[in-house]
């Protein structure tokens, strides 16, 4: 007879002869991990563990008789701590083939127990575990099984104290994690506002653009594996994030759309500039000509910069035209520095006659050797640009040596200088005659003080009267 054909229990109430189904059997333990997975960890979660499955539990017979009293019509009671509990009725079938069928149904409730343990003691993610072992819980209960009970509500009870632990850590590391990367998307966030609140002429877009397609990178990585941080928090940061985004673009679209503006601008300018350098640079009026080209350099210095392919194109234009006018001028200027090259021999043999004219002696003399040599340099005409600094500050040099001999001359001969130092001879000659008698007088009288002073007073005006003697003498 098979199993579905005996009764697991016979009714209260019902002919003992009219048996029930049979429940299905309890899976094994190997059947129960692969139907009841744990759930899968994320990448901020710890990885699943592996977890060896126990080995299914077995109860020998021997073992089973102990808890169990079997009758010759296939009824099963169990005795728990002296008192019968019915489990059910296997007609038909010998005592020991009885009393093994609800043994089997222990084993198996054992075997997940089993089982359940090893995946708290592996630390094994804590979801539904509560659930299954509520389930086992109540199958112990009904008393439709034979073995030691009680031991499994002992397990039972401690499973559900250390499942409740768990469940209690599990929550607090899921706590952590998510304090964690709350943070995290809040510095996100706040990068992003700090980057977005800069002030646009000062900041570097190309660096902060880059940052900011960072930030919002890790903000999509964060949002797709990280732990969820609540509707309300993912909602309020990423309205603060996306704001951030929105006022960085804004600022940096008007920024360029500006830069664009000033750059256009900035080209105009300065292509009027090369317009008119461009007009310049066939003229041949070289010294007008060129202070119009240092005008138009000021103004192009003083001009606001293009971009920097623009502006460097725009500089090799101006360039051009200038280098086209100072390089025909340069041209022309040889061509005359030719000509003049006679001149300059010319000039450079009186500058050698007027430097004997030095040290002066005769100021008279040196007056008029000097003037008829100014003649002939004025009629010797230009000389090479090259040289014409050199050979104009070597005949001032000149010039300058006998303008200051004349001046000289004219301070020793001044009438009114030397009318001056003549009275002031005579009146300081009366003071020392003056001092001279005090002096006199003071020493007559013994008196200390009056000598001194008469003595320091005299010797100051007799220095005076050397200097002035001296100057006289200089003046005739």
């Amino acid at each position: 007879m098979t199993d579905s054909q005996k009764s697991d229990e016979t009714v209260s109430g019902t002919t003992p002869e009219a048996p029930e189904t049979p429940r299905p059997a309890t899976p094994s333990p190997a059947a129960f991990a692969a139907r009841h997975p744990a759930p899968a960890a994320g990448p901020s979660v710890t990885p699943k563990p592996v977890i060896a499955a126990p080995p299914v539990h077995s109860t020998s017979l021997e073992e089973a008789a102990r808890f169990a009293r079997v009758e010759e019509d296939g009824h099963v009671f169990l005795i728990v701590e002296g008192e019968e509990f019915p489990v059910g009725q296997y007609p038909d079938a010998s005592r020991d083939e009885a009393l093994a069928y609800f043994v089997r149904k222990y084993d198996d409730v054992a075997s997940q127990l089993a089982l359940l343990e090893a995946r708290v003691q592996a630390k094994a993610p804590a979801t539904d575990m509560l659930k299954t072992l509520k389930h086992l819980g109540e199958q112990v209960a009904e008393r439709k099984m034979v073995g030691d009970v009680l031991a499994l509500d002992a397990r039972i009870e401690t499973l559900r104290t250390s499942i409740k632990e768990a469940e209690a850590a599990e929550r607090a590391e899921a706590e952590a994690v998510r304090a964690r990367e709350l943070a995290a998307r809040e510095a996100i966030v706040a990068e992003a506002e700090e980057i977005a609140a800069k002030d646009p002429a000062t900041i570097q877009w190309k660096t902060s653009s880059n940052r900011m397609n960072e930030l919002f990178e890790a903000w999509k990585t964060a949002q797709k594996n990280g732990p969820r941080l609540g509707r309300s928090n993912e909602d309020s940061l990423w309205k603060r994030f996306r704001s951030a985004r929105t006022v960085f673009d804004r600022h940096r679209r008007a920024y360029f759309s500006q830069l664009d503006s000033e750059n256009t601008a900035a080209k105009r300018a300065k292509e009027a500039l090369i317009a008119r350098a461009e007009e310049l640079a066939t003229s041949t009026d070289w010294g007008n000509t060129a202070a119009e080209y240092r005008q138009l350099m000021d103004e192009w210095k003083a001009s606001k910069r293009a971009s920097r392919k623009d502006d460097d194109a725009l500089w090799a234009r101006f360039r051009a035209a200038q280098d086209t006018f100072f390089a025909a001028r340069q041209a022309a200027n040889e061509v005359i520095d030719e000509e003049f090259a006679a001149n300059l021999a010319v000039k450079e043999e009186l500058l050698k006659e007027a430097q004997g004219i030095l040290p002066v002696r005769d100021l008279t003399a040196a007056r008029k050797a000097l003037n008829a040599i100014r003649d002939r340099w004025e009629e010797a005409g230009k000389v090479p640009r090259a040289d014409m600094g050199r050979m104009e500050a070597g005949i001032r040099r000149i010039e300058e040596a006998v303008k200051a001999a004349e001046d000289e001359h004219w301070q020793r001969s001044n009438p009114e200088t030397k009318a001056r130092t003549n009275s002031a001879l005579s009146q300081l000659e009366a003071t020392i005659a003056s001092l001279q008698e005090d002096l006199a007088t003071a020493e007559k009288n013994g008196n200390a003080k009056k000598i001194a002073d008469a003595r320091e007073a005299l010797e100051a005006r007799q220095q005076w009267l050397a200097m002035l003697q001296k100057s006289a003498q200089d003046f005739s």
